[in-house]
């Protein structure tokens, strides 16, 4: 069954379908807006704004803190009702360098704060982050799916492989418009979003 949603799709493929366009196209309007600049940095309230933007025509959670407890495989997130405090904690980690930063990543993927779309909202999240304190971000399509989705199951217990990962795709070139466009396919595409390419939207 798919999750509820608020174009009343109820075929899992229909609604992906449409998330993924939806969702996309809303991406692109975050960066040409410049919207996505005026959001807090490296806090929950700046990836609820993110997430909430990404996805308020498709759920009626979006930007909001999940209410029921979530599994990946064999992998639980921060069960509810340690929720609340460890996004407060996250709040308060340092985010001066690559490592923190990658760290504090880490940590929000544990979290997972939202019922859905938490992979997508949070690597624009971490890109932000990188932005403002390195003046870098991370060419995703440079970034292998499943060398990243191995290094990122291994990362709340181990973080050196999603680290060096990342260190390898990071690029300065943070206000090239492909650069997003091409990271935010690949974002989807780590999900198994790939019907649509965000150049053609």
């Amino acid at each position: 069954m798919p999750l509820e949603n608020k174009l009343g799709l109820t075929d899992e493929a229909a609604l992906a379908r449409a998330e993924e366009k939806i969702s996309k196209t809303k991406a692109l309007a975050l960066y040409d807006t410049g919207l996505l600049d005026t959001f807090p940095v490296g806090t929950f309230e700046g990836l609820a704004d993110i997430h909430r933007y990404l996805f308020e025509d498709i759920y009626s959670f979006a930007g909001q803190m999940r209410t029921v407890n979530i599994a990946k495989g064999n992998f639980r997130f921060a069960p509810v009702m340690y929720l609340a405090a460890a996004l407060e904690s996250i709040d308060r980690m340092p985010q001066s360098t690559f490592d923190e930063i990658i760290e504090k990543y880490v940590e929000m993927n544990v979290a997972h704060p939202f019922r859905e779309g938490n992979g997508r909202s949070t690597r624009i999240w971490l890109d932000c982050i990188l932005k403002k304190e390195l003046h870098q971000v991370i060419d995703w399509s440079r970034v292998d799916k499943s060398d990243y989705l191995l290094a990122m199951e291994r990362s709340p217990v181990k973080d050196v492989e999603i680290k060096a990962l990342l260190r390898a795709a990071l690029t300065d070139r943070i206000t090239d418009r492909l650069v997003y466009m091409k990271g935010i396919d690949a974002s989807y595409h780590y999900e198994g979003y790939h019907v649509f390419r965000t150049e053609d939207l």
